[in-house]
This record gives C-alpha cells, structure tokens and sequence, in this order.
C-alpha cells in the first residue's frame, strides 16, 4: 500500500490508517486525530482508543478527548461520531451536552438508547498497522 492511501470501501466504512508513524508524519498529534475523525463515516461511529490508534499511538485515547474539546471546526470535523469504549456518549461533550451529541448522532441513523451506541452494529470497520 503507497503511504497515506484512503482505503475505504462501501457501507462499512473500512479505513487503513497511513502507513507513517506519528512522530515521522511532521504533523502534530491534534491534526492527525483531526484527519482520522474527518473520515468517520456516516452513520458510524469510533472510539476515543480507535481513533487514538489510527492517529498512530493507541495510548493517544485522552489527548483524542482534548483535540476533539478544541475542535476548531465541527461542521468538518465531525467530533461527535466518537464514543468511549462501552459506545457511551460524553457527558460534556463540547458543543451544548450530551443531548446534543445523541440529537446529532440520531440525526445520522444512529439510535442512542439511554445515551449508549449499539458498537456492534454501528462501530466503524477501519483496519489497523
């Protein structure tokens, strides 16, 4: 696979992360989370871990929460697509609660019953290195 290839294919939404490692990208930690978030498909969602090993260091799961707390654009960044590892919605999720974050994941075919994710069913299929 060339570096840096988009692979996803179909529904499912399958994603491989870029074969360069972080610390070689030239990228700071915040931007490569952003450029894995941007390609959250609809109608899926990732976990903060998910997204953390995309952006290439699976320890990245708190700073994952940071950069999405700092988005600085979410009509492109769609920050509200990422759940914790049990599919549970943040609690202070950063743009008006987590009602607003269950309003818009509803809004793109995702039901969230008592504020939780189905991942089994809705969790995005990415491939990791």
């Amino acid at each position: 696979m060339r570096k840096g290839v988009d692979q996803r294919e179909g529904k499912a939404g399958k994603w491989k992360a870029p074969d360069t490692p972080a610390e070689e990208s030239g990228k700071s930690s915040f931007e490569r989370i952003y450029e894995v978030v941007e390609r959250i498909p609809r109608g899926t969602v990732a976990t903060y871990g998910q997204i953390a090993a995309l952006a290439g260091n699976k320890r990245w799961a708190r700073v994952v929460g940071y950069a999405l707390h700092a988005n600085p654009d979410p009509d492109r960044i769609p920050c509200y697509r990422v759940v914790n590892r049990e599919g549970r919605v943040s609690k202070a999720f950063a743009f008006g609660g987590e009602n607003e974050q269950i309003s818009l994941l509803e809004a793109d075919g995702i039901p969230c019953p008592d504020g939780v994710v189905d991942l089994k069913k809705y969790q995005w299929k990415t491939v990791t290195l």
